[in-house]
């Protein structure tokens, strides 16, 4: 029994250090949460009230906190860039490794785009989305892309969700993503794509 309530420790010590590595605050939190709970059970079961009552603090704090995040409605506003943009190019190289970490993107992306788009939630600069067209009724995404705070799937979900008209306005009816990431293939899955294979490999293709 003793040897159980120690994993116990470690295991609340294992998800707390994994909830600093989350990039999503609410993720955090939530993660956060579970781990200062086991450690609440942990401190009570070694008879350690000052381990107790603090991760017992824990629990309340990010309750409190996660409350709010879910609470709060987020403010987003879509810009459209030029190709030239000097401030989303910049924004593109300061972020360069994490984005190859999901997709690759040319060195000039915004080159031969059609839709250029600055993101802002909460008047925050949240992302980049760029497509290009692919024929005539479709675009293809070349960058689709969220910075590391705001990586919870709201900030470019809003574009395909309320942004459509702006793509239908201008005669386009689908977008087609390539990709040879997993992590990548996994995100398009969760944005509502579906894998179709075509003459030049397996594409992700969804319906505006």
């Amino acid at each position: 029994m003793e040897n159980l309530i120690e994993w116990i420790g470690y295991l609340a010590s294992f998800i707390i250090l994994v909830s600093l590595l989350m990039r999503s605050i609410k993720r955090l939190r939530i993660v956060n949460l579970i781990g200062a709970a086991i450690f609440t059970f942990y401190g009570y079961q070694i008879g350690s009230f000052p381990v107790m009552i603090m991760n017992l603090g824990i629990v309340f704090i990010n309750i409190y906190y996660i409350k709010q995040i879910f609470a709060s409605e987020d403010y987003f506003r879509v810009l459209s860039v030029d190709q030239d943009s000097d401030y989303v190019q910049a924004l593109i190289n300061f972020y360069r490794k994490d984005i190859e970490n999901f997709m690759t993107v040319d060195d000039k992306p915004l080159a031969d785009s059609k839709f250029r788009f600055l993101i802002l939630r909460n008047m925050n600069p949240a992302g980049v989305f760029i497509a290009r067209p692919y024929d005539g009724k479709t675009l293809e995404i070349t960058l689709d892309y969220a910075i590391p705070q705001f990586q919870d799937f709201k900030t470019t979900k809003h574009v395909y969700d309320k942004e459509q008209q702006r793509f239908k306005e201008a005669g386009y009816t689908r977008f087609i993503a390539f990709s040879t990431s997993q992590t990548h293939h996994k995100y398009l899955r969760r944005m509502g794509f579906e894998p179709t294979d075509t003459e030049t490999g397996t594409a992700f293709i969804k319906t505006i």
